[in-house]
């Protein structure tokens, strides 16, 4: 598969990982847009991350991470769900160069935000203070979780991937006192051309055939946007009906465009007055 997310845990001490894989899912977030290259790549590891922070969910839902500055990018956001489908965009200015995420985005926040079908919201909030994404979303597991963790992010013009390493809870039992350095050594004698192109099982076996793995089955990822017309609908509703019905004076019907999958959206009269009732004129 050429977009895959692969799972695995170390066997003789509490550490998880995940490697993801993705080309087919990048190449439609990119579809029809035109960014500048360095607008790409970053927008290309955001998905893999936010694959990666997707493969830790336990529930049905959603895992996004956005950030906005005051820099050339002003709009970055990415999300996954517990089913491995990913989406994407970055609003960003000509003038964006390869540099730092301060130098691209300015002073700024990424936010973590959990979004589960049942239960409560959760966010997490952590400073743009490091050089990389990958730095900062460890910041954000060190911060907010306590939970030491590896992050690896790598792209290229066709496609993203990403390596993690996480000590998970009950790692201070492990006996092996010198595994999380071992494993963390090892796992950044990778390269961006073995990761991008070198099948998962492979190039575990590669960076850790001295150490017992116990892998999961791949996992498939795909581009899936969950915009819908209901949806669409309920952001006019909350837009109120003067504005609304002012719109549709203006143009004779509000169209509406997904930033994330380009769909189009049209409300006519009718469907405006299905939503507010008749227009009172005053």
């Amino acid at each position: 598969m050429t977009d895959t997310l692969q799972r695995f845990v170390f066997n003789e001490g509490e550490v998880r990982g995940e490697l993801v894989l993705i080309e087919d899912t990048l190449k439609t977030a990119l579809e029809g847009r035109d960014y500048p290259e360095p607008a790409q790549q970053l927008l290309a590891q955001s998905l893999s991350a936010a694959v990666l922070l997707g493969g830790v969910l336990k529930m049905k839902g959603r895992i996004s991470l956005q950030a906005k500055g005051q820099g050339p990018v002003t709009l970055l956001m990415a999300d996954c769900s517990n089913e491995r489908g990913a989406r994407g965009l970055i609003h960003t200015e000509d003038s964006i160069q390869h540099g730092s995420i301060g130098e691209q985005l300015g002073h700024g926040q990424l936010v973590i935000t959990i979004e589960p079908e049942q239960g409560q919201r959760y966010q997490g909030i952590v400073p743009l203070e490091s050089e990389t994404l990958q730095e900062c979303l460890q910041d954000y597991f060190t911060r907010s979780e306590q939970l030491d963790t590896l992050i690896l992010l790598f792209a290229d013009n066709e496609r993203a991937g990403g390596l993690m390493l996480q000590k998970m809870p009950g790692y201070e039992t492990t006996e092996d006192d010198d595994l999380w350095n071992r494993l963390t050594h090892l796992a950044q004698t990778t390269s961006q051309q073995e990761l991008l192109s070198v099948a998962p099982e492979t190039l575990l076996h590669r960076l850790f055939h001295e150490e017992s793995i116990s892998l999961y089955p791949e996992e498939p990822v795909f581009f899936h946007c969950h915009c819908s017309r209901e949806r669409t609908a309920n952001a006019l509703e909350t837009l109120g009906a003067q504005e609304c019905y002012d719109l549709l004076a203006e143009q004779g019907e509000i169209s509406v465009d997904c930033q994330f999958c380009n769909q189009q959206y049209r409300f006519g009269q009718d469907d405006i007055e299905a939503l507010f009732g008749p227009h009172q004129r005053h």
